[in-house]
């Protein structure tokens, strides 16, 4: 277990343990806001000096500056993994496709996604920080959310639309104007939020209770509006866990079957029909369901048009494009990897993937022995994994922060548990 704390020494091994400067957390926190409220588009004039950049720059000077106090960090296996899928990046690029649409756009999205891993594992080093991080992540998680609900409900706001059979579009809710998430994506944030909502908040006292099920209800009524069937899918992984975890099924049982008579009251044909259509062919909307699983067919067979090294890193529109004539974000993150980096690329980071959930494991069972907050914390960040590699058949994720920030949460939470271990052997 030694690879989780980063030093060794026996009883002088805690006087060893530094931190990242105050002001440095400070900064990460301001970034966490920035990065998910999308502030510079909320502010007039301020997306001109691009804060976010700014802030990225600035905190990877003060993390070089303290290169002394982080530098242990990078012995985590998570980091090592990663490290190797960056190292194929670099190495496989004048292989690829397109290496110039690599560097001239698409390196700095992905780069504005990896970061998280870095931020998180670095400069969370203490248990309060992480608690509040945890606590700013999820805050904007729920007003991402909150925020399109309450425009709809009060304005008619919706966002975007889908097609629908006969030339008719149907209405469904994104990301607040703001805001720069489509349905698909409004309904992921909604489902990454509920297991950290619950697991935090219904284990405490009834008004904690009241909050999350109130929260708990207008995000399960924002999902409903989003009509996304790929999220609809990630909340039934979600529920299984909270299920085979439950001493009290029969009542999780009832209150799910109220739960589905409610939702089903409160949507109209075209919802309850794009639901349906997961379950069933005989729906308006099946069509579209075997269309998104023809369109994941079809990306992996453009992966394997070049499948050693791949097109480039986020190039499978641009690749769909030159293919198919029509530019379209990737269905899946299978079919991205395979078309982005190639199957060379595409081992590394599901190394990258597997070492998280390696990670998870053992932290798991240390956290037997640790606080409650480290036992829900890790039980947390094992049903978002699941939640994750569900939902990735169905999401683009290689540019995307979501696997990062969770792979930087378990590699910080990691350390600090077994930092307090070893001070309780000393005390």
């Amino acid at each position: 277990m030694n690879h989780f704390v980063g030093v060794h020494g026996g009883a002088s091994a805690s006087k060893k343990i530094v931190i990242v400067s105050g002001f440095t957390f400070f900064l990460f926190i301001i970034y966490q806001l920035f990065f998910f409220l999308n502030i510079p588009s909320r502010i007039p004039g301020l997306g001109i000096v691009r804060p976010t950049v700014l802030l990225f720059l600035i905190l990877a000077v003060l993390l070089l500056a303290q290169r002394d106090k982080i530098a242990h960090k990078f012995n985590q296996p998570i980091f090592k993994a990663f490290s190797a899928f960056l190292i194929v990046l670099v190495v496989t690029l004048p292989f690829v496709t397109y290496p110039g649409s690599v560097l001239r756009t698409n390196l700095q999205i992905f780069i504005k996604a990896i970061v998280f891993l870095y931020f998180c594992a670095l400069i969370l080093d203490t248990e309060q920080r992480l608690k509040i991080s945890l606590f700013i992540f999820v805050a904007c998680q729920v007003f991402r959310v909150l925020e399109p609900l309450f425009l709809n409900i009060t304005t008619g706001y919706w966002g975007s639309s889908t097609y629908m059979s006969g030339g008719e579009f149907a209405n469904r809710l994104s990301g607040a104007p703001a805001d720069v998430i489509n349905p698909n994506e409004l309904g992921f944030v909604i489902v990454t939020a509920i297991p950290f909502l619950h697991y935090f908040l219904l284990p405490r006292g009834w008004i904690s209770k009241l909050f999350y099920f109130g929260l708990l209800a207008l995000l399960l009524y924002a999902l409903i509006l989003t009509m996304s069937r790929g999220a609809f899918l990630a909340l039934i992984v979600v529920g299984w866990f909270v299920f085979k975890e439950s001493k009290r099924k029969i009542l999780l049982i009832c209150f799910g079957v109220v739960g589905v008579m409610a939702a089903l009251s409160v949507m109209n044909d075209t919802q309850r029909e794009r639901y349906l259509s997961l379950f069933s062919s005989d729906t308006k909307q099946s069509a579209s369901a075997e269309g998104r699983i023809n369109g994941i067919i079809k990306e992996f067979e453009l992966g394997l048009k070049r499948p050693i090294f791949g097109f480039g890193l986020g190039t499978t529109a641009e690749a769909k494009f030159n293919t198919f004539g029509r530019r379209q974000a990737s269905h899946t993150m299978y079919g991205e990897l395979l078309i982005e980096v190639g199957i060379v690329g595409m081992y590394f980071f599901m190394r990258f993937i597997i070492a998280i959930r390696r990670q998870l494991k053992e932290g798991i069972v240390s956290a037997e022995t640790c606080s409650d907050f480290y036992k829900t914390l890790f039980k947390i960040c094992n049903v978002v994994f699941w939640m994750f590699v569900v939902y990735s058949i169905n999401y683009w994720g290689l540019s995307q922060y979501y696997w990062y920030n969770l792979a930087g949460i378990v590699i910080a939470a990691s350390i600090l548990m077994n930092m307090n271990k070893i001070k309780e052997l000393n005390a």
